[in-house]
């Protein structure tokens, strides 16, 4: 009788052992609602980059944010690229900083996408353009959330200023907005103008993410969260950040496995080229 009560209670925590790590290997869909599955550039995979249509795509494709790199034109408007110049992305040669909006709004920004990618080509992309600003907040106003980079404010007068000028020009909700920025100064800048504004520090690791007392305490004074490479994570420098009470949106995330690895890590969102797929795992899990 012993023996069998004994044989139980092992098989019992056996039992217990093997679902507690059956757990700890796939993301609870308990955590999908914490988890911000923020598109990188848009839908950046399936479409032109920081396009309308890339935007709107990855609003279809259930994307908590669309992220918005911004630089400033010679004739000094906000405009939504990534480079320091339009040679990647359209059929135009020149430094951002150097063209005027009239310049850049002659060029296309999506036929290049077709030429690169035929499979996923559609006609709809070559009648893509340069959006500004202004347009990306007439066309969306208050039904998106917003992650917007200031990418190269040392290049743009006053930035900052027109950033959270065009946000009250258009009524957009300022609880749907988050700022980022490589840019310390820019980060303090905005928080100078609004402490209320949810600022978040991008940082790029060499190697393994890792942070001091004192970086903490600097950055606690001016932002919500911190951007890292997702290249450089460890479980814990995010539970010390979590600890801390700050967000951490990772940045590129675009395979399955890595996005089940840094939900079950911790993470509260992630910039992904393909919003899709961060859906279904966070919603369906895996296939």
């Amino acid at each position: 009788m012993k023996s069998k009560v004994l044989l139980l209670c092992i098989t019992t925590l056996l039992t217990c052992i093997v679902c507690a790590f059956a757990y700890d290997q796939s993301p609870s869909k308990n955590t999908a609602k914490s988890v911000s599955i923020i598109a990188h550039r848009g839908a950046s995979t399936y479409a032109p980059e920081h396009t309308i249509a890339a935007y709107e795509l990855a609003k279809k494709m259930g994307s908590d944010y669309i992220e918005i790199d911004l630089q400033s034109t010679k004739d000094g408007h906000l405009v939504a690229m990534h480079d320091l110049t339009v040679n990647r992305t359209t059929n135009g040669f020149g430094f951002v900083k150097n063209l005027t909006l009239e310049d850049i709004k002659k060029l296309n920004a999506g036929s290049t996408f077709n030429k690169r990618y035929p499979h996923l080509a559609k006609p709809l992309y070559t009648k893509q353009k340069v959006p500004t600003i202004d347009e990306i907040f007439q066309h969306f106003g208050n039904d998106v959330q917003y992650y917007i980079e200031t990418k190269s404010p040392q290049y743009g007068v006053k930035m900052e200023q027109k950033l959270l000028s065009k946000l009250k020009q258009y009524d957009i909700d300022q609880d749907r907005v988050m700022i980022q920025s490589f840019s310390k100064k820019s980060l303090q800048t905005l928080h100078k103008l609004d402490p209320k504004l949810k600022l978040v520090q991008l940082i790029k690791y060499a190697r393994h993410a890792k942070i001091s007392d004192k970086q903490i305490q600097e950055l606690q004074t001016y932002a919500v969260g911190i951007g890292p490479n997702a290249s450089s994570l460890n479980p814990t420098y995010i539970q010390r950040l979590r600890e801390h009470h700050f967000d951490i949106h990772p940045y590129t995330v675009n395979e399955e496995k890595d996005m089940e690895k840094l939900i079950r890590w911790g993470v509260t969102g992630m910039f992904t080229n393909t919003p899709d797929v961060l859906y279904r795992v966070l919603y369906h899990g895996s296939d």
